[in-house]
């Protein structure tokens, strides 16, 4: 990863779990731009953390959960976190979620 770019090519994948896999794009340490790949019916669990998340619909659709609260959200919408707010996601079809942190994840790198 360049300091200031990220190339498609140089995006490296992990998976999370089955049908979940994330990239990390960009950061710095105070703020974190990943990519969330999702497939069809793939959750991504109940969790909470210390940084405010912003996440952003590219692709698909899901059921998104924060603060016990449950929505469906399809590509071009949007969704925020306050620190140390329950929250998930199940996809409802092959999805992609691009999520901001801030400050950066440390245990994403």
């Amino acid at each position: 990863m360049a300091d200031h770019y990220t190339l498609p090519e140089d995006t490296v994948w992990t998976e999370v779990a089955p049908g979940n896999r994330r990239a990390v794009l960009s950061h710095r340490p105070e703020m974190m731009l990943v990519a969330f790949s999702f497939e069809p019916s793939a959750i991504g669990a109940l969790h909470s953390h210390p940084h405010t998340q912003v996440s952003y619909v590219a692709e698909g659709a899901f059921d998104v959960t924060v603060d016990g609260v449950t929505k469906r959200l399809d590509a071009g919408s949007s969704f925020i976190v306050a620190p140390n707010l329950v929250h998930g996601v199940v996809a409802l079809e092959k999805g992609l979620l691009i999520d901001t942190f801030t400050p950066r994840r440390e245990d994403f790198l």
